[in-house]
């Protein structure tokens, strides 16, 4: 059966592609989760419709998301955690802490687009990224301070 889909599919293929499936995988699978349409003539003109729409609206946030990568390459982010000996945390700082930090600067960011491949442990300044969008990262500092009792 040709089927034309509706979502970019893993070892099947991209938005708005015609592919040939089994008839059991289509009509189990595919057509019920919406994530694809058979193959007609009037399918074709729908689904194109939508995957013009779908990139504009990819584009549009592609550009919002360079708007704010602009704003927040160079901000810098201070968090006061209590520390010991060897300027080692005692908590460490994770990307939640990044976000709220973020937030009182008046920036809203996910905490799940900030990019941390471990907690930070350590007082001192850090690099971290911020993944705004599929092609678009900001970086921003992390100052880590001694908080003061």
């Amino acid at each position: 059966m040709e089927v034309i889909l509706r979502e970019n599919l893993d070892k099947l293929g991209a938005r708005g592609q015609t592919v040939k499936v089994a008839d059991g995988y289509a009509r189990n699978y595919l057509l019920p989760r919406k994530l694809a349409v058979v193959a007609t003539e009037a399918n074709k003109k729908i689904v194109e419709q939508e995957r013009h729409a779908h990139l504009r609206r990819e584009t549009k946030a592609a550009a919002d998301a360079s708007e704010l990568a602009g704003l927040l390459n160079g901000v810098t982010v201070t968090i006061r955690q209590k520390a010991g000996e060897h300027d080692q945390l005692f908590g460490s700082v994770t990307a939640k802490d990044i976000a709220e930090a973020l937030s009182r600067q008046n920036f809203t960011i996910d905490r799940k687009k900030i990019q941390l491949d471990d907690p930070i442990r350590q007082l001192g300044q850090h690099k971290v990224a911020v993944r705004l969008h599929k092609d678009v990262i900001a970086e921003i500092q992390v100052e880590v301070l001694k908080e003061e009792e």
